[in-house]
């Protein structure tokens, strides 16, 4: 008691002590502080928790507040009210506690538990293992003083109830009626308890006065009551009567409904009747078509087509599952059965002569086709016009009859395979026969070479072909020149390739209409029901189960182009090996074609819109065939100039690969102008560069009539200069490599062949330049015995004007047997020996001045003699 009041003075002197336990912490028994919890007196009230510790001095101390929002946990430890002594709260982190006495305990943890119902009803802390009987409104037995005091004071304590402005106002007025209201508080109570007694006695007179009023009052209310219970007596007999009443016509409510069930359901009945009937009729009209079906007639093809759809409507009827089991339904459906099998070998009979009628009516055609003066393919569209007012009914067939739709189509593509073998092997034999009008007639076969041989156009691929290659001599490179003729195979080649998409592209739309390509197949289940649902598979495949939508769209078109491309496919099975021959034809006679084919067929990959037609792919089939017959073209011509051997019987001259080059790439560049396959010339190019670049420097080196330099430098210098005249880009740094070449060649030659003219005048110097580099001034060489004034003008002495004059013309004539006359380099060399000659005269000069000064030994002649000299050699041959 002692503590608590100390508590209350000390430390919590404007707050209420609601509980307060005396704790330890969980670990450390001798240190021990109370945990007090308590509430403001102003409003709004505050619900603090505050652990107080007591000092040597016995005074108290706060160590810590905590508002009780900050309060997240209290874990009792036990949910049962056994001797429990340590509890936890969870504020900012875990606090561990031990408490010294178990009421103290349980009213701490109770106050909590009332404290938080009562200010944090939505944000109240959790509370774990809390004993039940704790978890209510009224506080437990406390022995503790302290805690039934603060108990009483927090929870019994009345909550203030200010006056109104009525009773403010009236207590007022009664207090201006009493002068000593304010001054005597005694006298002012006596008079107020005196007015009061008078007041209650005439309550209680006026009470006595209206005791005959009462008492009248009390026997008019018998009355009524009477007069109540006679009402009552006489509703008990209505009610009795109403009963007879009521059960009699909750018998005939219920008969009623039970007659309004028995009428909805015929209703129903009869209205599903009506729609079994009105789904699964046909009409009589349309029975007699589908039995005795008439083709032949726009109107009977009409009333066929009607009649299919009513089939197919009948047989499909979206009926409930047990409705397909009455008898009715299934002798409907046997009849809709024959019906079918009937429409089906009707329709199955006159389309399959239909096909053959077209199919052989369009061969025998071509037979007497007359070739325009321009190259053309005879249209097609009479043949589709006649066959589309029957698609109606081949997608019927698809969709009822599988196998006679499969047997239909097999039937329309042999029929008109064979007329696009016709079209498309005298297209192709009109165009050889329009080649051969041309210039190619001239001694290089006929349109009968190939065929007479035995051999297809595929077979003809492997005949052997005479090819344009860069190693062969010039006069037989442009004795094979083929330009005119190129250019006429290039137009027909276009020609035909423009010709061939218009009529693939209108056959493959017009079977993609017809046959229904462009969907899957629905298969129909004829077995128990006709409401069997179609499923999505292939011929002959199980149903196509897919996980996702997309994956099913993806697998879906890929099923319907390989259907398109399959049915294309036997269509134009003659296209590609006819397409091919026609080309081989012409590589025979011209090796340079396969340029054409190759840039013609890329154009057209490159602009098809789509690319997975079987056009598309044929052409990229042809165009990967010609891509390595350019490959094989190129590694031919690579060949050639790696096995080109020197004629080591006369001057090298100008190698063969290299002056046919310029003409090569003209041709290549003509072809390739503005092409998308360029990459593949230029990648060409850059081999061809460096076999010529190799080939050059080893056919110098096995040459016996020419020097190597000389090989080296007159091909380099041609190939320059025909690099700098195509300009094409991808070779500008062979043509600097080339220039490189050329100019260390010429440079090796000149110092090779023209050497040191003045031979022992240049060893003695030789000699003068070893004593300088010892050590010896220039102004004592003169004293040396071997390098006296007198040795030198004996050396000089031996070379007049004369002999070096005759030694040049010498030097001319050994130059113009190297050199060939076609590349005009003998006055370059020339002029290069000119000058090596003068700087070799001017070095020689200057060392006798600077070792020799004021000798007066000179040359036997100047500079000027030297230019004489090389002038008049060059004018004299």
């Amino acid at each position: 008691m002692a503590t608590w009041h100390g508590l209350q003075k000390d430390v919590f002197p404007d707050q209420k002590m609601v509980a307060m336990v005396h704790v330890n912490k969980t670990m450390k028994k001798k240190k021990s502080s109370f945990l007090c919890l308590t509430a403001t007196q102003r409003s709004p009230s505050r619900v603090l928790i505050h652990q107080v510790k007591q000092t040597d001095r016995n005074t108290f101390k706060k160590k810590e507040d905590w508002e009780l929002s900050e309060l997240k946990l209290v874990d009792a430890k036990s949910a049962t009210a056994v001797e429990q002594h340590d509890f936890i709260l969870q504020f900012d982190k875990m606090y561990h506690w031990s408490a010294t006495n178990l009421k103290e305990r349980q009213s701490f943890l109770t106050s909590l538990w009332k404290m938080s119902n009562k200010y944090l009803p939505k944000q109240k802390p959790a509370f774990l293992n809390f004993p039940e009987e704790w978890q209510t409104d009224v506080a437990p037995a406390q022995e503790s003083a302290e805690v039934t005091v603060s108990t009483t004071i927090v929870d019994d304590t009345p909550e203030y109830m200010p006056l109104t402005e009525r009773e403010i106002a009236d207590l007022e007025r009664l207090m201006s009626q009493c002068d000593f209201a304010y001054s005597n508080s005694e006298a002012f109570m006596e008079t107020l308890a005196r007015d009061l007694s008078i007041l209650d006695g005439k309550n209680i007179h006026s009470v006595l006065a209206a005791e005959q009023q009462v008492e009248a009052l009390m026997s008019h209310l018998e009355n009524a009551i009477s007069e109540a219970d006679k009402i009552e007596s006489q509703l008990n007999v209505y009610c009795d009567s109403i009963q007879h009443i009521q059960k009699s016509i909750v018998n005939m409510g219920k008969k009623n409904t039970t007659n309004q069930v028995i009428g909805k359901n015929n209703q129903v009945l009869l209205e599903e009747l009506e729609n079994i009937i009105s789904q699964l009729d046909v009409p009589y009209k349309l029975q007699k078509a589908l039995i005795e079906a008439d083709l032949n007639s726009p109107n009977g093809l009409k009333e066929a087509i009607e009649a299919g759809n009513a089939l197919v409507r009948a047989m499909n009827a979206d009926l409930h599952p047990a409705l397909v089991n009455l008898a009715a339904v299934q002798e409907q459906r046997k009849r809709f059965d024959k019906w079918r099998i009937k429409f089906s070998q009707s329709i199955c009979r006159y389309l399959n002569n239909l096909f053959i009628h077209e199919g052989n009516k369009e061969f025998l055609s071509m037979e007497g086709y007359h070739h325009e003066s321009r190259l053309t393919l005879p249209t097609l569209d009479t043949v589709h016009n006649n066959l589309k007012p029957y698609a109606p009914l081949m997608h019927w067939l698809r969709q009822m009859d599988r196998k006679a739709f499969t047997d239909l189509s097999k039937v329309y593509i042999s029929s008109l395979q064979k007329r696009y073998e016709a079209v498309i092997r005298q297209f192709f034999e009109e165009a050889r026969n329009r080649l051969n009008a041309g210039s190619l007639r001239r001694g290089k076969g006929s349109s009968q070479d190939i065929s007479s041989s035995g051999l297809t156009p595929r077979e003809g691929q492997n005949s052997p072909v005479t090819q344009r290659l860069l190693a062969q001599e010039r006069e037989q490179w442009k004795a094979a020149d083929e330009t005119t003729d190129r250019e006429k195979f290039d137009e027909l080649l276009e020609r035909a390739l423009t010709q061939l998409e218009p009529m693939f592209l209108a056959e493959q739309k017009f079977c993609t209409a017809f046959f229904q390509l462009d969907m899957v197949s629905p298969t129909r289940s004829n077995t128990q029901s006709t409401l069997s649902s179609f499923s999505m598979q292939s011929p002959g495949s199980a149903v196509i189960t897919t996980p996702s939508k997309e994956e099913a769209e993806r697998k879906m078109e890929k099923y319907i182009n390989e259907e398109v491309r399959r049915m294309m496919g036997e269509l134009f099975g003659s296209l590609e090996p006819e397409l091919m021959g026609f080309i081989t034809y012409y590589e025979n006679f011209d090796s340079f074609c396969c340029m054409n084919v190759l840039v013609r067929l890329g154009q057209h990959v490159m602009l098809a819109q789509d690319t997975g037609n079987f056009l598309s792919v044929t052409f990229a089939t042809l165009l990967v065939q010609v891509k390595r017959n350019f490959d094989k073209f190129m590694t031919a011509q690579i060949k050639s100039i790696e096995e080109t051997k020197p004629n080591r019987t006369i001057k090298c001259g100008i190698l063969p690969f290299v002056d046919n080059f310029e003409d090569f790439a003209k041709i290549a560049e003509k072809i390739f102008q503005n092409a998308e396959r360029r990459n593949d010339l230029e990648k060409s190019y850059r081999s061809l560069m460096s076999a010529i670049f190799e080939a050059i420097p080893r056919i110098g080196g096995d040459h016996q009539k020419t020097p190597h330099q000389v090989v080296i430098m007159e091909n380099f210098h041609r190939l320059h200069a025909l690099l700098s005249r195509l300009k094409i880009v991808a070779l500008d740094s062979y043509k600097k490599e080339a220039k490189q070449r050329y100019q260390d060649a010429l440079k090796a030659y000149v110092t090779q062949y023209f050497g040191r003219p003045l031979e022992k005048l240049n060893i003695f110097c030789d000699g003068i330049q070893a004593k300088l580099s010892q050590g010896v001034k220039e102004s004592e060489v003169s004293y040396q015995m071997a390098y006296s004034k007198q040795e030198l003008r004996k050396v000089i002495k031996e070379y007049p004007a004369r002999e070096v004059k005759k030694g040049l013309d010498s030097l001319y004539r050994k130059v113009e047997k190297h050199l060939c006359e076609e590349e005009n380099l003998l006055q370059v060399v020339w002029r290069a020996m000119q000058e090596v000659f003068i700087q070799q005269y001017r070095n020689v000069e200057d060392l006798i001045q600077r070792c020799y000064p004021n000798a007066m030994i000179t040359l036997e002649f100047t500079i000027q003699d030297i230019l004489v000299f090389f002038s008049e050699i060059a004018q004299s041959h």
